[in-house]
């Protein structure tokens, strides 16, 4: 007579195996629970290896600032020592480099959008950029650079606005500057010139 432990299909028993599997082969079905982790944390060699590996990725993407790279880091859940560590040793071989990124993005804003120092500031501020790092940064933008680049960007807006009433076309170039980070002590002065020459409103 069968005993009912025999009967259940690959069941191999207690002392005859692991009882997984047929005749007790060994194997963990599918359905089961996955082993208990034994091991523990991950070691810090290799907790530093995926923290470079976050970080290489990231700088193959863009230039960033250490700020933004600790936070996203952060945002992976890499412990804080780790990415201090990590980061402190790109540092030393020059892959992370706030004053070059601070560089890089005063002048790249400066020229493509063609932001003021005002809003350069907040953007460095954003980016986590030291304040003496970003005061020697944003020194590269003379009051005559924001200046012509204003007025760039009011020759450029004025060709879309023609038709438009003298004070209607003042006050979108003006807002338009003023989002840009420009000050009115700037602004005023080129917007009003910009419109008065305009052939439209020009007095015989």
């Amino acid at each position: 007579m069968r005993s009912g432990r025999a009967s259940r299909p690959g069941w191999a028993g207690r002392e005859g195996g692991s009882g997984w599997g047929v005749d007790g082969a060994g194997e963990r079905p599918d359905w089961a629970p996955p082993p208990e982790d034994t091991e523990g944390a991950v070691p810090d060699a290799d907790a530093e290896s995926v923290a470079r590996a976050i970080v290489l990725r990231q700088l193959s993407m863009a230039p960033r600032s250490r700020t933004q790279l600790e936070r996203k880091l952060r945002q992976r859940g890499c412990d804080d020592d780790v990415a201090a560590r990590v980061l402190d040793r790109m540092t030393e071989v020059g892959l992370v480099d706030d004053e070059a990124y601070a560089q890089m993005l005063v002048r790249s804003r400066q020229s493509d959008k063609g932001l003021a120092r005002r809003a350069l500031a907040h953007e460095l501020r954003k980016q986590g950029i030291d304040q003496e790092i970003a005061d020697e940064a944003l020194g590269q933008v003379g009051a005559g650079d924001e200046r012509l680049r204003a007025e760039q960007l009011v020759a450029k807006k004025l060709r879309s606005m023609r038709g438009l009433a003298p004070e209607v076309q003042t006050r979108r170039l003006a807002a338009m500057l003023a989002r840009k980070g420009y000050s009115g002590e700037v602004a005023w002065p080129i917007v009003r010139d910009a419109v008065d020459g305009l052939p439209e409103h020009r007095r015989d």
